[in-house]
């Protein structure tokens, strides 16, 4: 029965039923196509090659039950995504977890149990300041900035993704368990298109929804931010930065404050307040001058966002290591990084003979390339843009 994976899979591509229809050149009708999703009929075995090489997948890869089982943490309530938006966005994430769960085994990466889910109780907002510091001091991330917010995240089994949307989407996390209800990965998910400040924001709140039991009493979207927060600012760090009472900050300052720790100037004030660095009158005036600049939509400086990388490298290794074929490493990387041919039984036996730290060093300086092919060709074809929002 592929109505179930069919149907994950078009949405994930972006593909209403008649977009689908017309990709199979006419040999099937959308009222088919409907049919097979709500297993009310099953496709020839000509017309299930037909699919899955429209749709970039293997005709098996239709036909079998995921090997995961995801579950979303709540939209925020802002959150204006429609219906078939939000079916979209989370067929998205369930493929990229299974995909990223099948690596993790492949490369012997199993431990997806040590993601604190919904592990730190907080009671109170000021508890979210310990919930937060637990997490920095459980990863091992000291006491300075997270230079990179994105690879902490992918090393610590938690996917980053970045989807297209509208304006009404910021983000929302998931869960993927085995059939044992064992966590085995995570994502945090962000609308793609934004600034580097406000992408690494919506990413520690994300993961906020994902460590964090919050109590009913508790206002949980603003726990998420405050933990956001405190995450990329941490409090004895922001005091070392500006000092423990200010009564002025000068908008320079600000901008150097924003780029080193990776926020907007926004948040930033919002976390000087939150720690009485600042009073709420002072942070009021700060906010009529931001509408006054027009820096509540585009503040000045944004910074570069962070790119996911941990799938790139992860298939270019296993491709490297004769554990993927050419053709899967191209289905989930794309054709355009180069992958060289496999090695002939006589090269491979010559390479298997050289010591093992010379047979790392050449695998990691191939994959090191492959990554760096395929970020160049990414930033050619990207057009970054996109408005930031208030917090």
């Amino acid at each position: 029965m592929i109505g179930k994976r069919l149907r994950q899979t078009r949405l994930s591509r972006n593909l209403s039923l008649d977009a689908l229809a017309a990709k199979m050149g006419g040999i099937v009708t959308k009222q088919a196509l409907s049919k097979y999703e709500l297993d009310k009929a099953q496709p020839s075995p000509v017309v299930l090659g037909k699919l899955s090489a429209v749709l970039g997948m293997k005709a098996i890869d239709l036909t079998v039950e995921p090997s995961i089982t995801v579950e979303f943490i709540a939209y925020r309530r802002t959150s204006g995504l429609l219906k078939r938006d939000r079916a979209r966005v989370e067929s998205i994430v369930e493929k990229s977890l299974e995909e990223r769960v099948r690596l993790q085994e492949l490369a012997g990466q199993t431990d997806g149990s040590s993601i604190p889910i919904k592990a730190l109780p907080v009671r109170s907002m000021e508890e979210t300041e310990a919930a937060a510091e637990r997490i920095r001091a459980t990863w091992q991330l000291g006491l300075n900035p997270i230079a990179d917010l994105t690879s902490t995240l992918e090393d610590h089994f938690v996917s980053v993704l970045e989807v297209e949307a509208g304006e009404g989407f910021d983000g929302i996390a998931a869960i993927a368990y085995d059939a044992d209800r064992k966590p085995k990965a995570a994502a945090v998910v962000t609308r793609s298109g934004l600034p580097g400040e406000r992408q690494r924001l919506n990413l520690a709140h994300e993961l906020g929804h994902l460590v964090l039991d919050i109590s009913e009493d508790v206002d949980e979207e603003k726990a998420a931010f405050r933990f956001g927060g405190v995450l990329l600012a941490p409090a004895g760090d922001l005091r070392r930065a500006v000092g423990s009472k200010r009564a002025l900050i000068q908008s320079e300052e600000l901008v150097l404050l924003k780029k080193r720790f990776g926020m907007s100037i926004q948040a930033l004030l919002y976390r000087l307040r939150d720690l009485d660095i600042i009073t709420e009158s002072y942070y009021k005036r700060w906010c009529i001058e931001i509408n006054r600049r027009s820096w509540r939509r585009h503040e000045p400086h944004p910074l570069p966002p962070e790119k996911p990388q941990w799938m790139e490298r992860n298939v270019l290794r296993m491709a490297g290591e004769g554990l993927m074929s050419r053709q899967d490493a191209r289905r989930l990387l794309g054709d355009a990084v180069p992958l060289e041919e496999p090695l002939s039984v006589v090269e491979r036996r010559a390479f298997m003979k050289l010591p093992a730290e010379k047979r790392r060093r050449i695998l990691a300086d191939q994959a090191m390339k492959m990554a760096k092919h395929y970020e160049q060709d990414t930033e050619r074809k990207e057009l970054q843009g996109g408005d930031l929002i208030e917090y």
